[in-house]
């Protein structure tokens, strides 16, 4: 049997081929249309498989573009598929660091991969993926520059997170000769401590760091030095929402799941 998840977040759409485990995975961008992002990036993954459509017994979606899929089966919301693909990963109960284009998510997850708590910052873009892009774009950086940068800077103090302010406390900063490095340390420190108010004060013994942010080694970095612990990343943190509704559309068929 074979299945299918696929995520369509605000931009990016992912989809994994399932058959008892991950047989293949895609990501691209989700650019104007959920739909035709959600449709082109199956398209992708039975190509890479070889596979024709009809051979796929379920398709689950999720993410935010999940109600514009009107060729797949189920929808099921992020939170819970986000929870079902970490418990794959790791077996562990703990918690979700989730920072993807527009929202940021906090998911507390038992041992049976199901949601305990989660808390979702989807009011405005500070702290998010789009919120570190406006920011590399005032430094006349790419985005993708902000986790490369050296370790043990100091962290300037940036004072707002909205993003329309905080863009132009960085612009007086760089007017002010402030070294980028010690700027973009400031942002990773401000988001991570943004994450850390939204976990109500508790200490969690596991934390996975999920999304595109997770791509950034510095905020990875920021992560694990605010909250005291360490701050694992899925080798693809990108693909753990599809690859939850991978999971479901398997069990909702008879399938069995071990933890990978």
């Amino acid at each position: 049997m074979l299945v299918v998840g696929i995520d369509v977040g605000s931009t990016s759409a992912k989809a994994v081929l399932f058959d008892g485990r991950i047989k293949v995975y895609a990501i691209r961008p989700t650019g104007w249309s959920p739909r035709e992002a959600g449709a082109e990036v199956l398209a992708e993954i039975l190509d890479k498989a070889g596979l024709s459509r009809r051979e796929v017994a379920y398709i689950v979606g999720t993410g935010y573009g999940r109600v514009a899929l009107n060729f797949i089966d189920q929808a099921v919301t992020e939170i819970t598929c986000q929870a079902r693909g970490i418990n794959y990963l790791t077996g562990k109960a703990g918690t979700i660091i989730d920072i993807g284009g527009q929202d940021t998510k906090v998911i507390t997850v038992n041992e049976q991969g199901k949601v305990i708590d989660f808390v979702m910052n989807d009011k405005c873009a500070a702290g998010t993926g789009r919120f570190l892009e406006v920011m590399a774009t005032a430094m006349g950086m790419d985005v993708d520059e902000l986790g490369s940068l050296p370790e043990n800077v100091n962290p300037v103090n940036i004072s707002s997170m909205c993003t329309v302010f905080a863009e132009s406390e960085v612009i007086s900063l760089l007017a002010g000769g402030v070294a980028r490095e010690e700027i973009v340390a400031g942002l990773h420190r401000a988001v991570a401590r943004r994450v850390k108010s939204m976990l109500k004060n508790t200490a969690p013994a596991t934390v996975v760091f999920t999304g595109g942010g997770a791509k950034n080694e510095g905020l990875r970095r920021a992560l694990a030095a605010e909250l005291g612990v360490e701050v694992m990343v899925p080798a693809e943190p990108q693909i753990t929402g599809a690859l939850g509704a991978a999971i479901i559309a398997w069990e909702g068929n008879g399938g069995a799941v071990a933890h990978n």
